[in-house]
């Protein structure tokens, strides 16, 4: 058995998210299939391990997953090979030949999103897939204020949705970040961090833009830890904005410069 670490990018406008559900189109589900097509249908099949779900209409510009192909295929064959039959809603951007204890999840250090946000006056149809929207003005220094509030290692319970299915809401966000794009007249945001929760970029990303109208005091954010009330966050970002742009591993990871011993994984 081989295990091949793929990283690959998907629009996620015609799924119902990253993982498999019944009678449901799925990235991993999808991935899955042509996989196991590939291995011409193994017995047992093939499982292909994702390093986290992504919901429905949220996209990737670099997801990861790793499986174990019963044949040996170098990189550059199984690359060529499983592109020639994804759907075209996904690309394969880059296989690697991985150590066998390697797991697309479990290996995890970091994460990185970037959200998109519309600001035209009227709703864009060519963005209505990629893009969140947001009609009102906007002051980018009171956002960038509030950001600085993020940073850190907090209590994120107001900006986590319910059903979120972890043991603490405690992260660490090592960045967060916002600039305009005058070209297309978006927001641009970023954030960087050791893990993030169901709903937890959206939800940050609708704080921050009713910060940024000057419906919500510059320092809200610092309330919300307080009241662990994820009804006072109010607003979640449409999904269609939200893009996982990059799957940090350890020693790889600009905030894990070194490589953890396995007992601190």
């Amino acid at each position: 058995m081989q295990r091949y670490k793929v990283t690959l990018m998907y629009d996620g406008t015609a799924f119902a998210g990253f993982q498999r559900q019944p009678d449901k189109r799925t990235v991993e589900g999808v991935l899955t299939k042509i996989v196991n097509k590939m291995a011409k249908q193994p017995d047992p099949a093939i499982v292909v391990y994702g390093s986290g779900r992504t919901d429905a209409g949220v996209h990737a510009l670099a997801q990861v997953v790793h499986f174990d192909f019963p044949f040996e295929i170098p990189a550059e064959n199984m690359h060529k090979g499983l592109n020639s039959m994804l759907p075209l809603d996904m690309e394969i951007t880059k296989v690697e030949i991985a150590a066998p204890d390697f797991h697309a999840r479990y290996d995890v250090s970091g994460k990185r999103y970037l959200y998109r946000m519309d600001l035209g006056e009227f709703r864009n149809p060519f963005k209505r897939n990629y893009t969140g929207h947001w009609k009102f003005p906007v002051d980018l220094a009171k956002i960038n204020v509030a950001l600085q509030d993020l940073v850190g290692e907090h209590d994120y319970t107001s900006f986590v949705a319910s059903g979120a299915q972890t043991r603490t809401f405690v992260r660490t966000i090592y960045e967060a970040t916002c600039r305009i794009d005058e070209h297309n007249n978006e927001l641009i945001f970023e954030f960087y961090g050791n893990g993030f929760m169901y709903n937890q970029v959206r939800i940050m990303v609708g704080v921050l833009v009713e910060i940024g109208s000057g419906t919500r005091p510059v320092h809200d954010i610092l309330r919300l830890y307080q009241v662990k009330d994820r009804k006072q966050a109010r607003r979640t970002a449409p999904a269609a904005g939200l893009y996982l742009k990059h799957v940090y591993y350890l020693g790889e990871d600009p905030a894990h410069p070194t490589k953890l011993p396995p007992h601190q994984r």
